[in-house]
């Protein structure tokens, strides 16, 4: 497992543990002892584990957010639904990576799926295009989304990307109108919708996808206008400062729910999803279970109407 500088403390007793572990599977005459040594090292991991994650600061909540063992849409796919079936293409350019779309089982209900994906291997994170979508991505949402609205299907979105990818290819075939076009038909969807930020949530291209009557979050992950070191080098001309423009954007799960920004904040296992991707998994699915069964009691005007009055209340006058 990949580990971030400040888990190296935690994660050399946890090697430390499973090397002695093996040690005792293997039948090593000094057992007793070996155990005796497990039990301390363990005593001394809960201990750091503990001052780690209970004095994270903002930057270190960033970090966690973009872990590379944090689960992605690919992994929750496994975790939370049944029979997906992706479907490929804008049918106007190309199919973009970035962007997962298609149909699947969630407890037995047939749903869209819709998300940002990001790559693993270096090979996949450059195919994925860092699950910085392109305008075909968008417009290949928008086409899964008019489908699920015909059949009656609710949409689940989930948002993890540092923003749209800002090229000159992507500029030509038309970014921020397809972005725009996207948020005005989740707008307008007649079916429940429910957008879940399970990493980073980065400007346009998160909102993008995040028009929704329930918005969810998870506890590390982040939503912005920007990113850190794109707001730094805005302000300051040097996105090396990206620790310190992250304290200024209120950019985590209780912010925004604070904020109004989301609706809930899904809480995650004491070391974050990267470690126990089946507890946050199911944490999820818990939440979506019960948002689904609520909006399943609204009409399609009322979902509009719902939808429309959730954002309509962000931000107050003074």
């Amino acid at each position: 497992m990949a580990h971030l500088d400040f888990e190296a403390p935690l994660v050399e007793l946890e090697e430390r543990i499973a090397a002695l572990k093996e040690l005792t599977e293997a039948g090593a005459p000094e057992a007793d002892e070996i155990d005796a040594q497990i039990d301390t090292l363990q005593a001394q991991a809960e201990d750091v584990q503990r001052k780690l994650y209970a004095d994270l600061n903002v930057w270190k909540k960033v970090q966690l957010s973009r872990h590379p063992d944090r689960p992605y849409l690919r992994d929750y796919l496994g975790l939370l639904f049944e029979d997906f079936l992706e479907l490929h293409g804008d049918r106007n350019f190309r199919d973009d990576p970035a962007i997962i779309s298609g149909f699947a089982r969630f407890e037995g209900e047939i749903v869209a799926v819709i998300g940002h994906q990001k790559g693993r291997t270096a090979k996949d994170k450059a195919h994925r295009n860092f699950g910085m979508a392109h305008p075909e991505g968008y417009r290949k949402a928008i086409r899964i989304m008019g489908m699920a609205e015909r059949a009656g299907r609710p949409v689940l979105t989930f948002i993890d990307t540092p923003g749209a990818y800002p090229g000159l290819g992507a500029e030509e075939r038309g970014q921020a109108e397809a972005i725009g076009h996207s948020i005005e038909v989740m707008a307008g969807l007649r079916v429940p919708v429910i957008c879940t930020v399970i990493g980073e949530g980065g400007s346009g291209g998160a909102l993008a996808i995040g028009v929704a009557n329930q918005v969810l979050m998870f506890e590390y992950a982040t939503y912005s206008v920007i990113t850190p070191e794109g707001c730094a080098s805005i302000l300051w001309r040097d996105g090396t400062r990206g620790a310190e423009a992250a304290e200024q954007l209120r950019l985590l799960a209780h912010d925004a729910k604070q904020l109004g920004v989301i609706d809930e904040v899904v809480p995650e296992p004491a070391l974050g999803a990267h470690r126990k991707p089946e507890t946050a998994a199911e944490s999820l699915r818990a939440r979506l279970r019960h948002h689904l069964d609520e909006l399943r009691g609204l009409s399609g005007d009322e979902l509009v109407a719902h939808r429309y009055q959730r954002f309509r209340a962000l931000g107050t006058w003074q």
